[in-house]
């Protein structure tokens, strides 16, 4: 398959924005009237829309793409994402000025964590997310949709094997923090100014067993309450505004 079907006013915006290529555009006639943006990218790229009344978008998108939900009156037919290779993202960051920040994901599950990640990801300027091909989520359209666009412009790397990952990343200079409960020190105290990888584990297990000890740091998020865990995206922008806070002092 080479295409893939977003839906959603941002995850479709920002896929024009990116400069992706629109196949087909199905619209709402209201939607399409009211988004003037949209209106002036269809214009200039001259992708073939098709404009239904609203009353029947909902149910046009469910029989001709099988997708439903927060659609916001607009479905595209799209090129499909393409995952950055581990080598290029070694040669681009070994280049940059500054200190390289990856995030990597060790087995996510839950599509609203991924693309609640993306979002926080874009916004601080990670360069790059890591996920394995197998037993995680992967980039769709709904991830799209849930990242607010943010999946346009986050390099994401998809490896067959996170600790061969891991050695090649430590070759190019790369030290490894990850999440941990037990056995860890509190975020605070670790240097995030050093280029670095920030593992955080799926939702249910935590980190794999030889990713938790390709480690060099294991570090938790202090709680006084009585919830003992944070959702994963939650820790995730918790962790990466670390990072950013630390090499970006006030």
């Amino acid at each position: 398959m080479t295409k893939e079907i977003i839906y959603g006013k941002n995850a479709v915006i920002e896929a024009f924005r990116a400069g992706r290529k629109v196949h087909h555009l199905l619209v709402a006639s209201e939607t399409l009237k009211k988004e003037s943006e949209l209106r002036k990218f269809t214009e200039q790229t001259g992708v073939k829309k098709e404009i239904v009344e609203t009353k029947q978008f909902k149910q046009l998108a469910q029989r001709k793409y099988q997708v439903s939900g927060q659609m916001q009156g607009m479905v595209a037919e799209v090129d499909k994402y393409e995952y950055l290779d581990l080598t290029v993202l070694v040669n681009k960051i070994s280049k940059q000025e500054k200190p390289a920040f990856i995030l990597m994901l060790d087995g996510l599950e839950d599509v609203h964590n991924l693309g609640a990640i993306l979002r926080s990801a874009e916004a601080i300027g990670v360069d790059a997310v890591i996920i394995p091909k197998n037993g995680s989520v992967s980039l769709n359209g709904t991830v799209a949709r849930l990242s607010a666009g943010a999946i346009e412009y986050v390099p994401v790397v998809q490896v067959v094997n996170l600790n061969r990952a891991i050695e090649k990343l430590k070759k190019a200079g790369l030290w490894f923090v990850g999440t941990d409960a037990s056995e860890s020190s509190d975020y605070r105290v670790v240097d995030m100014t050093m280029p670095i990888c920030v593992v955080i584990g799926s939702e249910g297990r935590g980190m794999s067993r030889l990713v938790k000890e390709a480690c060099d740091f294991k570090v938790h998020l202090p709680m006084v309450g009585k919830i003992t865990s944070l959702n994963a995206s939650v820790a995730a922008a918790l962790l990466m505004y670390e990072v950013y806070n630390q090499r970006n002092p006030v």
